[in-house]
């Protein structure tokens, strides 16, 4: 694993998340200071997602983000979501994508919410 608490471009042209590279084989990765994981990680289990939504919860409730009651909602929802017997992946994978798109300019939450993102992936 290794740590990057920033923007990563290198090479033609990319987009991921907030982050652009341009040029010739173009490559752009976002890390919000958290461990990168690599595809051979082990995945967070549905407690573990869980309680990053319950952080997530936390932070929002103590940020002054326009959206916040509406976005505690939907955690709280996808809290309960994850660890049902038989989480609706598809749910959860629309609740994390509109997670990401809403908090940008919020660090701490955008970091959180690409985290919460990932690990969702990875169910």
């Amino acid at each position: 694993m290794r740590r990057n608490d920033g923007i990563i471009a290198s090479g033609g042209s990319s987009v991921v998340g907030n982050a652009v590279a341009s040029g010739k084989n173009a490559q752009a990765e976002v890390h919000y200071g958290e461990p990168a994981q690599g595809d051979g990680g082990r995945q967070p289990s549905p407690q573990e997602i869980g309680d990053l939504l319950a952080r997530l919860i936390d932070e929002l409730g103590r940020s002054d983000h326009p959206d916040r009651g509406d976005l505690i909602e939907a955690a709280e929802d996808a809290r309960e979501e994850v660890t049902a017997e038989a989480p609706r992946r598809g749910k959860l994978k629309l609740f994390a994508k509109g997670l990401v798109e809403a908090v940008p300019g919020f660090t701490a939450l955008a970091s959180l919410a690409v985290t919460i993102e990932e690990a969702i992936r990875g169910m």
